[in-house]
């Protein structure tokens, strides 16, 4: 494969800082798992465990550290290990071997008291299956959480009206979940997540179990509220297409092994070995990679409506910027375009219209973009803010077989 010299954005200050930390984890099943310990860690394979002590090896030291507020992706085949491994993060099963780290705290630690307190305060689950009760009507679903924790009514009953708006379900309330067809399950599903205000999101083939249509409404929906929110996600897939499209990192499984980590890019330019390898070779990138994954992150832009407003703001290192006013993203302005205008010129008169995109915009729809125009992309979110831009060699770089 040829090399390519891809570099993604810096994280912000909040991605950099480490929120969970796996190491040296591993999971054996069967009923003597701590005596076949020692022979998994001296190097046994997983069939030779099997055939040798009857024991079945989940999880082979597994080290991982999540950074606060990223999309942390775990992929693998059917028998990976990777819904065992997400079910650790909240002691839904106990490892054999390793320590399990959250915001400092080691939750192997944890009375049953605290992991209670910790499951209802700190993470949120989100199931293949929707997993809602059928008895109940879609907002005392939403609620729950917070019903059992002890708010009142009135106060649990409103805040999950507004997740329910936000996942757009609003007038849903009073339905039964037997009611709704599978996608607005989910929503509700991802609306009882949110309304408990955890910090962490555990998504297990939350989208799996949908049709390919809705699948994509509905990352599209969680990319959405993740540039307001940022949740710390980890999220279980074993499809390739979806795990470049959310996530910020990606961690693949094989056998109870960690093969690789990485971002998108590196996942589908720099596989491990041929397993990755294999994952990634029919990929289609422009579909499959989001402009997230190669926008260079940076605000800064131009304010103001004439030439003297913005004459000693324009960047020194750049031909063009990015100008904006009290409604938002107007448009591009050349250095060569300024320096001929005098102060009371208005910007709207001489600015170049160019498509603003946003983070969760595959790369195909950026493309045509591109092509008509020499300058960066401006990477603008739902509330208008500049978030990054988009530099043409990156896209190509990165689109090059």
């Amino acid at each position: 494969m040829t090399e390519h010299n891809i570099h993604t954005n810096e994280p912000s200050l909040e991605k950099s800082t480490t929120l969970i930390e796996i190491e040296g984890l591993y999971q054996i099943f069967g009923k003597t798992p701590k005596e076949v310990l020692p022979k998994v860690k001296a190097g046994a394979s997983k069939e030779e465990v099997l055939a040798e002590t009857g024991h079945t090896v989940g999880l082979q030291d597994i080290n991982l550290n999540i950074k606060r507020g990223e999309i942390f992706v775990i992929m693998g085949l059917s028998g990976s290990g990777k819904s065992t491994l997400i079910r650790h993060f909240n002691r839904l099963i106990d490892p054999t071997a390793g320590l399990i780290r959250v915001d400092g705290d080691n939750i192997m630690e944890f009375s049953m008291k605290d992991l209670t307190t910790f499951r209802r305060h700190k993470m949120s689950m989100v199931f293949q299956h929707f997993g809602l009760m059928p008895h109940r009507t879609v907002l005392e679903n939403v609620g729950y959480g917070l019903s059992i924790k002890g708010e009142n009514k009135k106060d649990w009953e409103e805040k999950a009206n507004q997740w329910l708006e936000t996942v757009g379900l609003t007038g849903y309330g009073e339905q039964y979940p037997s009611q709704l067809s599978g996608g607005q399950q989910q929503r509700v599903g991802l609306a009882r997540a949110l309304c408990t205000d955890a910090e962490i999101l555990l998504m297990d083939e939350a989208f799996s179990a949908l049709d390919p249509l809705i699948r994509s409404e509905m990352q599209e929906q969680l990319l959405d509220l993740q540039e307001n929110l940022q949740k710390t996600i980890i999220f279980i897939t074993h499809d390739l297409d979806e795990a470049l499209r959310l996530g910020d990192r990606i961690a693949v499984l094989k056998d109870g092994k960690l093969v690789q980590v990485g971002n998108p890019v590196d996942i589908v330019l720099n596989p491990a070995d041929e397993y990755v390898r294999a994952f990634a070779k029919d990929v289609n990138r422009a579909r499959a990679l989001s402009v997230q994954t190669i926008m260079t992150a940076n605000t800064e832009k131009l304010t103001g409506k004439v030439a003297g407003d913005v004459r000693g703001e324009f960047p020194k290192d750049k031909d063009h910027a990015f100008v904006f006013d009290e409604e938002g993203y107007q448009g591009i302005l050349s250095r060569a375009k300024l320096d001929d205008m005098d102060d009371n010129t208005t910007l709207k008169e001489v600015l170049l219209p160019l498509t603003s995109v946003r983070q969760s915009t595959p790369l195909q729809d950026v493309i045509p973009i591109a092509l008509t125009s020499p300058f960066d992309i401006p990477v603008i979110n739902k509330k208008g803010i500049l978030k990054g831009r988009i530099e043409a060699k990156k896209l190509a770089d990165v689109l090059s077989p």
